[in-house]
């Protein structure tokens, strides 16, 4: 890692701060775009651009999925940075981030650095109070958890990354490769931006503005408890859970839950669930070669003759006539 007295000749300077858990691949994505942006050649030198990762007491971090990564640099020998970046993982009850790193976030927030928060980092910033005001992404996933832990907040759960002012956050996965981009092309250019990207095989950059891969908008939905319905439906997509299982999780009974969907979106729950799982199905036909078995297992149907009749019901069409399809179309 070259010490900080090189940081001013770089074109962009990005720190990070990993919580305890945090999503390995979120960071990774971020940081491989910068990486690749960083040099000319193929040798990972850090010629345009910096990153570090610091920590106030230089103790390995443990990631979501087990793996640990050591910090570079001592909270008290940071240098001057474009922008700090907080990668968030699993929550728990245990503060994910130190005090002492706490009261860096806020030091380099009054000194006019950027933030960024990927994944539930938006938890850990808008927990320290440097998020107000400001307009927040974060994943579907965790939607109703934010309004839940900041009733006051409103935040954007159909974007993959939102930029206001100097405050950028992120819902996640892929999402933090195309947000790095448009870092990388904010200072250093377009073609550096994309030669990461092409390089990592993604094809092109996505601006901020695209949706996050959700199957179903809970913003067709008016009524707090449908939208919070939908959004259970969202996350047990592989193991469905039962119209009366979400229910009882929402504090109400099965047939309260029904009138509501009616009233609100003219559709019963089972309908909206089983199109959800349909809608994730048709993308994994559409951009991947899975087995249809194993798609139909990963969307929660039993076996392929029910994932066959289910798609053949709703859209006059099996899963091979499907696929068969779009590649023609491709073609």
């Amino acid at each position: 890692m070259p010490q900080n007295t090189t940081l001013d000749r770089k074109q962009l300077r990005v720190a990070f701060l990993l919580s305890d858990r945090f999503t390995l691949s979120a960071f990774a994505n971020f940081v491989d775009v910068l990486r690749l942006a960083a040099d000319d050649a193929d040798k990972s030198r850090q010629i345009h651009c910096e990153w570090a990762v610091l920590s106030d007491d230089m103790s390995l971090v443990k990631s979501s999925c087990g793996v640990s990564i050591r910090p570079d640099t001592r909270l008290r020998n940071a240098g001057h940075y474009d922008y700090v970046v907080v990668v968030g993982g699993l929550m728990g009850e245990t503060a994910a981030l130190s005090s002492d790193c706490i009261a860096y976030l806020k030091k380099a927030a009054a000194a006019g650095t950027s933030l960024i928060g990927l994944c539930t980092g938006v938890f850990i910033l808008q927990e320290a109070g440097l998020l107000q005001g400001y307009k927040i992404c974060v994943s579907w996933f965790h939607h109703q958890e934010f309004i839940d832990r900041f009733e006051t907040e409103q935040p954007v759960s159909d974007q993959i990354f939102v930029v206001d002012r100097n405050r950028l956050t992120c819902s996640g996965g892929h999402g933090t490769a195309h947000l790095a981009a448009f870092l990388v092309q904010r200072h250093i250019g377009q073609a550096a931006a994309i030669k990461s990207l092409n390089i990592m095989m993604i094809d092109h950059a996505l601006s901020g503005e695209r949706p996050q891969p959700a199957a179903f908008s809970s913003s067709k939905a008016k009524d707090a408890l449908v939208k919070r319905a939908i959004l259970r439906m969202q996350q047990n997509l592989e193991i469905p859970k039962t119209i009366e299982e979400i229910a009882q999780e929402l504090g109400v009974g099965r047939r309260t839950l029904e009138r509501r969907f009616l009233s609100d979106i003219k559709e019963t729950p089972h309908t909206v669930y089983l199109t959800l799982r349909l809608e994730r199905a048709l993308v994994w036909l559409r951009t991947t070669d899975e087995p249809i078995l194993d798609i139909s297992l990963a969307c929660g149907f039993c076996d392929v003759a029910h994932f066959s009749r289910s798609m053949k019901s709703k859209w006059g069409m099996t899963p091979s006539q499907y696929r068969a399809m779009e590649t023609r179309v491709e073609t």
